[in-house]
């Protein structure tokens, strides 16, 4: 069941319909049979993953409380479990086939052992948000729970179930816990929250999404139109995975929840560093507490700061799929990093803060996008091929085609580049809305708001539409 269905509409509108006639004990009770109908609908066989997860995590935090002695020995068997589950669903075909190619070149024949499995949709995000639990109790941050329908509903919540994001339970389970009310102002933001995820996902990732399918199904692009779908790609990705979250935050929102903010204009960002504080925040704040810090984090010598990050961001890139594509991408953040890092501890004088803010808004884009065309294209000898074209090979025709596709993109992508520009003026002046429009008229606008974009769906949606992109991870 995806977000962009009619059957989850109708799914959505039905639990609602009973939710807020209940006091919040069944309130939990309707959201876990709930959250785990969507979840096990297509296949049912995922619910057992899901709840082996939970129970292992639950069990293992309550036994590391009551046995202190033994409290190393049981965060153990739950990361262990947590792991050993992700890696033979995600990741053992691919080191199995890496295994046997790195036999072959050595002359050593060898077959792979494949498994023939689905992978367990969002088995990346909950696994991580289960086990960040216990690692949270192991380090006396949270009290071991005991109510297990109530950590069952945390791991399992569908809102954020598939594609984040990431919760942490002193975020979304102390929400679980407490009462929860109707207030017709949240609603209006939520419902209006969901129609902005839907325009991103249905107008502005869908139809970029079909100028990168057909630059990348070319067999040999030129450089000009390569870089062209590499744009869209970035649109794509960016209005796909930020439409997901909307419509998440929304419709929990709906029901009395607020989930974290997992974007924040990260296209706006000027440096690698500020670019990861505003993409996937909820992964980049999990890496940077439960893998950067553990290694020593910043407070430790300029080498071993560098070795920090590239590993971090290795094992970022790996999270993202089982494919050297990923893992090189991640390579490459974490050796975007390192050089940045690098240059603010050259003189004063060049360090990049030296440099116009647009200056560093615009070479941070330029290589996240370099970063982007390693995401999406997982043959690596075709991607090594797209890195040397030359950009003075091309003629006048192919120049013409990737402005065509970069000026469809930007088309319809252009609400995405005007609303960083209209949050900006929101924050600086909070309460210019209000006053402005006070009571009812306000109320009118945030309708009026969500009508256009409504109407935009009707008008400009994609005649093709697909998953979401972290569908797959």
């Amino acid at each position: 069941m995806v977000f962009h269905s009619l059957s989850f509409l109708v799914f959505l509108a039905a639990v609602l319909a009973v939710y807020w006639t209940l006091p919040r004990r069944p309130q939990n009770a309707l959201l876990l049979v709930a959250s785990y109908y969507f979840y096990g609908c297509v296949h049912p066989a995922w619910l057992g993953l899901i709840a082996l997860t939970s129970f292992t995590d639950f069990s293992c935090a309550r036994l590391l409380t009551a046995r202190p002695h033994q409290r190393r020995a049981w965060l153990a068997v739950s990361l262990l479990t947590n792991f050993s589950i992700l890696g033979v669903f995600k990741y053992f075909n691919f080191f199995s086939s890496s295994l046997a190619a790195l036999l072959a070149r050595f002359g050593i024949e060898a077959h792979p052992l494949l498994l023939q499995v689905a992978l367990p949709a969002g088995i990346s995000f909950y696994t991580f948000q289960s086990a960040s639990y216990v690692v949270d109790v192991y380090r006396g941050k949270l009290a071991a729970r005991h109510n297990l329908a109530e950590y069952l509903l945390f791991v399992s919540f569908f809102p954020q179930l598939v594609a984040g994001p990431i919760e942490r339970a002193g975020d979304l389970l102390e929400q679980v816990e407490r009462p929860r009310t109707f207030d017709a102002r949240i609603a209006r933001t939520a419902l209006l929250l969901i129609a902005w995820g839907y325009f991103k996902k249905l107008v502005i990732a869908d139809n970029a999404a079909m100028v990168t399918g057909k630059v990348f199904t070319l067999n040999a692009p030129s450089f000009p139109v390569l870089w062209a779908g590499v744009f869209a790609f970035g649109v794509q990705v960016y209005a796909d995975f930020s439409a997901y979250t909307d419509i998440a935050r929304g419709c929990a929102r709906l029901m009395g929840f607020e989930l974290g903010r997992n974007f924040h204009h990260p296209y706006s960002a000027n440096s690698p560093a500020d670019f990861w504080r505003r993409w996937h925040i909820s992964l980049s704040t999990w890496f940077r507490d439960y893998v950067y810090i553990p290694l020593g984090g910043s407070r430790c010598s300029l080498p071993k700061l560098c070795r920090n990050l590239f590993l971090t961001f290795l094992l970022s890139g790996l999270w993202h799929g089982a494919a050297w594509n990923f893992v090189l991408w991640g390579a490459w953040h974490g050796l975007i990093l390192i050089l940045w890092t690098l240059w603010t501890h050259a003189p004063p004088a060049l360090q990049p803060q030296r440099l116009p803010a647009p200056l560093r808004v615009a070479l941070t884009f330029i290589l996240v996008h370099i970063g982007w065309l390693m995401f999406r294209e997982p043959s690596l000898p075709h991607l090594f091929q797209h890195l040397s074209l030359n950009p003075f090979a091309a003629d006048a025709t192919q120049w013409r085609m990737a402005t065509f596709f970069a000026a469809q993109t930007l088309l319809y992508a252009f609400p995405l580049y005007l609303h960083p520009l209209l949050d900006r003026w929101l924050q600086r002046h909070p309460q210019a809305l209000a006053q402005h429009f006070p009571g009812w008229p306000w109320t009118f606008a945030l309708t009026a708001l969500a009508t256009l974009l409504y109407l935009g769906l009707i008008l400009f949606r994609s005649p093709a539409s697909s998953d979401f992109i972290y569908f797959q991870f």
